[in-house]
């Protein structure tokens, strides 16, 4: 087996040198006069409303878009505030199915905007110039023939301004309708409701309508917990403020407990011994009470955070003592599963019953815990929600843990709740949506998913579950400790703490950051077999039981980890050795990034704020410009003409995910790669912002990149002299080494 090896150089970071061309209509695209009249008369009826409508102290104006759309092809001039970009005014945005060319069902963007009256005011009068100017220019309908000679000067009309003109037709090409949306569903119980960001104050503006609101009620300045009759108030008399709502109810879903029969061959849990807790590394638990009485309780430090009013009973502590014991313990009465990562201690926090609680109520414990316990850097959570997730917004839930994450440099691993309906294809459950977490579902001991599994994605397009481990099913269970003893259980609250003690192994004894923790989980879950079946049930694929099997890799692999910091549109290196065999590389290749990126769920399906875009391959020098020839042939941002629209770069590239895997397909009778002149290899990543520009300076990233030779030749020994070479420190990851370190680094210290 090889070590896997660590990089470490200097990237090059790199502004951005391309600069967008003049504003042209798409190749064979047309705008007619007639489109922009209609476009003006519904700005003009949603004017009127808003005349009458002055609570909010400006417009909401939903853009409806003919297709999914680039940040580039959003709209440009109409709705903009003076010189600022439309984009500065979006609230929400999100997906609606509708029919498209020839009838076809097409999936759709929209965004609201708040924008103030003036602005409606004067997109009316802009769209009013320049249907004149294409019927009095152009007959009527203008092409791309006509914007391209437009931008060569054949422009004479006074009445708008030439860059004014082809602003409007971009947009109007793009924008299918304008209208004001309202919130149609209807809710009967007490709910978290997200309202859209206005220019009053949230507790001013609801007064308006007859809501007192306190900050209790709560999360953030635009999400906040109503009672049913103050949905309904807010309901009638301003529908179109409610951007999302969720049922406020986040119920545990209660796991099988299979009683045993005489025959089953169970540990007692009397019988096992375990040491005194040392200095091994310490796992936080979000769960219902945890049960002093069990054999391992030295090992958990319980925090109950409930009213002591509530009533605790055994059923109230099963499933966090449950869950509690994989972790402390779980390969003593789970020997198949045993996955050489030893022992930990928990501190666990009661933050729930059995019977569930009030996600509001969670969320705010949740945040106070982690502020409160810095060192613990993964936490586990094992509860979910019985309903589905939205198709068009993340979670109340999921979104505070992803602003947790990010503020906070933790990682929650979190089960991917059961389906224990009848139904098939059930959506996972909040917090299960949250984007920054891994999220584990559950497959039996044959490799398939449970029979309880629910699936993704996340907003119609974020992979969730992330992996699947080993929850129990049928007649295999997996065996807990809980007040009573040794039970067979089975659920993704079981399968989840496997993960979590191999993050937590990572991250506390290997020492390596979160990003390239949750990539190695997900790299080696995916491996060279990984194919997207779209059941997304699985995620990518099923995490390896031995931690060896992440950490080394086969001999006729090379595989080493690279970390780095975005501080400008490009960091990247084109100086990777990778070693050569007849002047060609004979390698397939893969590579996982993983980083942490600021979200926003008033953005609705355009959630996470910062793209990086991967490239890796062998360079190449062509024109006296080097370049990567990248493995997945992402041509993204690429110099010269590349039109890639935006459904296919979400498609083929991830675009916006937080989590890129590109892969090579082993095939046998792969020919090695032609080597370049340079001979080398390079790691490129680049960076866009959603909102605002430069917003997501200083992201780490962790990647993890694999090299499996076609031959079977072990080359790591080569690959480590080149890299030498090169000006690269390269440090041997050894699981024995690392222990020793974190020993001698806990060790308490007495002074004489």
């Amino acid at each position: 087996m090889n070590n896997i090896l660590q990089l470490k150089g200097k990237f090059e970071q790199r502004q951005n040198q391309n600069t967008f061309g003049p504003i042209n209509l798409p190749k064979g695209a047309t705008v007619t006069a007639e489109h922009l009249n209609i476009l003006m008369k519904q700005l003009q009826s949603i004017l009127t409303y808003w005349n009458e409508h002055r609570e909010i102290g400006g417009a909401l104006v939903s853009v409806h878009y003919r297709h999914v759309v680039a940040k580039s092809n959003r709209l440009k001039i109409l709705l903009a505030i003076r010189c600022k970009s439309p984009n500065e005014s979006i609230r929400g945005a999100k997906f609606i199915w509708e029919n498209g060319i020839d009838n076809k069902i097409v999936q759709k963007h929209v965004f609201t905007h708040y924008v103030p009256l003036e602005a409606i005011q004067t997109s009316i009068e802009r769209l009013n110039v320049a249907t004149e100017i294409l019927q009095d220019r152009y007959d009527g309908i203008i092409t791309s023939k006509d914007t391209e000679e437009i931008n060569k000067g054949a422009y004479k009309d006074e009445r708008i301004h030439r860059g004014v003109f082809l602003k409007i037709i971009i947009d109007a090409h793009y924008v299918e309708y304008f209208k004001i949306d309202y919130s149609e569903k209807k809710v009967k119980d007490e709910s978290i409701i997200t309202i859209y960001k206005t220019g009053v104050d949230t507790v001013t503006l609801l007064s308006k309508f007859g809501i007192d609101m306190i900050n209790a009620k709560m999360i953030d300045e635009t999400t906040l917990r109503l009672a049913p009759g103050e949905i309904e108030l807010l309901m009638d008399r301003a529908p179109y403020l409610i951007a999302m709502s969720v049922k406020d109810f986040s119920e545990i879903t209660r796991e099988d407990i299979l009683e045993f029969d005489e025959d089953e061959s169970v540990k007692d849990t009397d019988t096992i011994r375990i040491p005194k807790p040392q200095n091994e590394p310490v796992i936080g638990v979000l769960d219902t009470q945890f049960d002093e009485r069990v054999y391992f309780h030295e090992w958990v430090k319980a925090v109950n955070k409930l009213d002591t009013a509530f009533d605790i009973g055994v059923e109230d502590r099963f499933h966090g003592t449950a869950v509690s014991s994989i972790i402390v313990d779980g390969p003593s009465f789970n020997p198949d599963l045993d996955d050489g990562c030893g022992r930990f201690r928990v501190r666990h926090f009661g933050i729930s019953m059995a019977h569930g609680f009030s996600s509001f109520s969670i969320l705010k414990m949740i945040r106070d815990i982690v502020a409160e316990n810095r060192d613990i850097k993964v936490w586990n959570l094992s509860l979910g929600s019985a309903m589905e997730i939205d198709l068009n917004f993340i979670s109340p839930e999921a979104a505070e843990l992803d602003r947790i994450q990010s503020e906070y440099d933790v990682i929650f691993v979190i089960a991917g709740t059961n389906n224990r309906s009848q139904k098939k294809n059930i959506r996972i459950g909040a917090p299960a949506d949250s984007l920054n977490s891994i999220v584990v579902n559950s497959v039996n001991f044959d490799d398939k998913p449970a029979s309880y599994t629910r699936i993704g994605p996340v907003l119609s397009f974020f992979h969730k579950p992330d992996v699947s481990y080993y929850g129990g099913d049928g007649k295999q269970r997996i065996v807990v400790c809980g007040p009573a003893g040794a039970e067979a259980v089975t659920g993704t609250s079981f399968a989840a703490p496997w993960i979590s003690r191999k993050m937590a192994y990572l991250i506390h004894i290997m020492g390596f950051s979160r990003e390239v923790a949750k990539a190695l989980i997900i790299d080696s879950a995916a491996g060279w077999k990984r194919k997207d079946d779209g059941s997304h049930a699985i995620g990518y694929g099923i995490v390896p039981k031995r931690i060896e099997d992440i950490l080394y890799s086969p001999n006729d692999e090379i595989r080493f980890i690279m970390t780095g910091t975005i501080d400008e549109y490009e960091t990247y290196t084109y100086s990777i050795p990778v070693p050569q065999a007849m002047k060609a590389h004979p390698y397939f290749a893969r590579a996982t990034l993983a980083y942490f990126p600021k979200s926003d769920r008033n953005q609705g399906v355009d959630y996470t704020s910062t793209e990086m875009d991967i490239h890796f391959g062998r360079i190449i020098e062509k024109d006296g410009k080097t370049s990567i020839k990248s493995i997945n042939c992402n041509r993204q941002a690429e110099d010269g003409v590349v039109i890639i629209h935006e459904q296919e770069a979400r498609r083929m590239y991830r675009k916006w995910d937080n989590i890129k895997h590109i892969s090579e397909t082993i095939k046998e009778n792969a020919k090695p790669r032609k080597a370049y002149e340079s001979g080398m290899w390079g790691l490129s990543i680049k960076t866009k912002e959603r909102l605002q520009p430069k917003a997501g300076r200083g992201l780490q990233f962790g990647v993890v990149v694999t090299l499996k030779e076609m031959n079977g030749i072990n080359r790591i020994d080569d690959f480590i002299k080149l890299c030498l070479v090169k000006g690269w420190i390269v440090n041997k990851i050894d699981i024995h080494n690392q222990q020793d370190v974190y020993n001698k680094a806990e060790e308490e210290i007495e002074f004489e």
